[in-house]
């Protein structure tokens, strides 16, 4: 019979590794792009599309957004292209809602899509000063005097 206790458990290996290499791109930092003009087709005519202000405060808030310093050329050109989409919801075609949503969240529009991106921003990483603390008082300073009863009696009459 051999020593007391368990047998160690056994080494834990990584079973869903990757089988397929990364591709390593260079980074290009992209301007963004004005929305453009351009001609659409009604009542058999060709119209100047109008972009509803909605929309160019959506692409200005694209523009101003952290996230935009990480965008290429393909990632303005998708965003120009959810742009439209978003123009076309704003004008009353809510049927485009599931789409736009599912664009936007690639580009970490709301905190549970930056959450799944895992990005954040660099302001909550020091707003603490690096002390790890959020300037409240800590544990020990609000309970630091508090000591237990002996025999576990909790002062209520027992």
């Amino acid at each position: 019979m051999a020593g007391n206790g368990p047998a160690p458990k056994a080494r834990k290996v990584r079973r869903n590794a990757d089988t397929v290499a990364q591709t390593v791109l260079r980074w290009e930092r992209a301007e963004p792009p004005e929305l453009p003009t351009f001609e659409i087709e009604r009542d058999g005519e060709l119209r100047e599309f109008v972009w509803p202000g909605r929309t160019r405060e959506w692409w200005q808030m694209w523009i101003d957004s952290p996230q935009a310093e990480h965008f290429g050329s393909s990632d303005w050109q998708y965003l120009l292209d959810t742009a439209l989409i978003h123009a076309r919801y704003w004008s009353g075609n809510l049927s485009l809602a599931g789409e736009l949503r599912l664009r936007v969240a690639e580009f970490g529009a709301t905190p549970s899509a930056r959450a799944r991106l895992r990005m954040v921003f660099a302001e909550a990483d020091g707003a603490d000063g690096g002390s790890g603390r959020s300037g409240g008082p800590s544990a020990r300073e609000r309970y630091g005097n508090l000591r237990s009863l002996p025999g576990g009696k909790t002062g209520k009459g027992t």
